[in-house]
């Protein structure tokens, strides 16, 4: 009976050194789930809040632009800078406009003057705004389109190769720096690629040509109005995401 006495506590303690081994494991799993949850917190509200820093970016484009006498449209949601195509080229031509000419140095001074405001430290181009922004410019693409008509040369539609040669010599004209034009296309942001363990400056101008892809909803028709609405040159303004390693870190302060 003395021996069977004594085994009995030390299968009680084994017991007890088990529920006690899984509450610390549940307990640094909670821990685990606390963390990741506030993680994806952050990066959420990170996310929603670069959209009204696009949005106000945006509205003082417009602003400067139209007090210039350039009318311009935004889209918020997309992130977008609309310049009518007829105030840039001519019909079924790549080549600026007289017009066109006129109007480059007038975007590319309030992209001068705004854009800092959302980029890396540049030497010579400050931000012109109250204040600069915490959020960064992640990519601008100067984006071509088209109407519908199609255009034949050589047995195939070449508006894509229109639309991009628009968006190129917008590109060019922007930078011109015979004409005076600022360094917009050594404006960087920081770039993180697969594996690496640092970030890079890359710049932030890109260009694309969309031909007739891509229509603006609600302008999709055949009518004079809808064509002339789709010809034209979007500035297309991706906000960064948030870093996850300043997240984590920030989380773990």
């Amino acid at each position: 009976m003395a021996r069977i006495s004594q085994r009995a506590p030390a299968h009680h303690e084994e017991d007890e050194g088990y529920f006690v081994s899984m509450s610390d494991m549940l307990t640094g799993l909670l821990f685990v789930f606390i963390i990741l949850l506030l993680y994806f917190a952050f990066q959420f509200r990170e996310l929603t809040g670069a959209n009204p820093a696009r949005e106000l970016l945006l509205k003082e484009l417009m602003s400067r632009l139209n007090s210039d006498g350039l009318r311009v449209e935004i889209d918020p949601v997309t992130g977008v800078l609309r310049l009518p195509d007829d105030v840039l080229f001519e019909t079924k031509s790549d080549r600026l406009s007289a017009r066109g000419v006129e109007v480059m140095p007038k975007l590319a001074k309030a992209l001068a003057d705004v854009l800092p405001c959302y980029t890396e430290e540049h030497p010579r181009l400050k931000c012109r705004m109250a204040a600069k922004s915490r959020y960064r410019i992640d990519a601008l693409f100067i984006e071509g389109h088209t109407d519908k008509q199609r255009l034949m040369r050589d047995g195939r539609d070449t508006n894509i190769d229109l639309s991009t040669r628009r968006a190129i010599n917008t590109y060019l004209a922007l930078i011109d720096k015979d004409k005076g034009q600022p360094d917009l296309d050594e404006l960087q942001t920081q770039y993180r690629g697969v594996g690496s363990k640092s970030d890079r400056p890359v710049p932030i101008l890109s260009i694309s040509g969309y031909g007739p892809k891509r229509p603006i909803p609600g302008y999709e028709t055949d009518s004079e109005t809808d064509l002339r609405k789709n010809r034209r040159i979007d500035l297309r303004f991706l906000m960064a995401t948030p870093d996850p390693e300043s997240a984590r870190n920030m989380l773990l302060q």
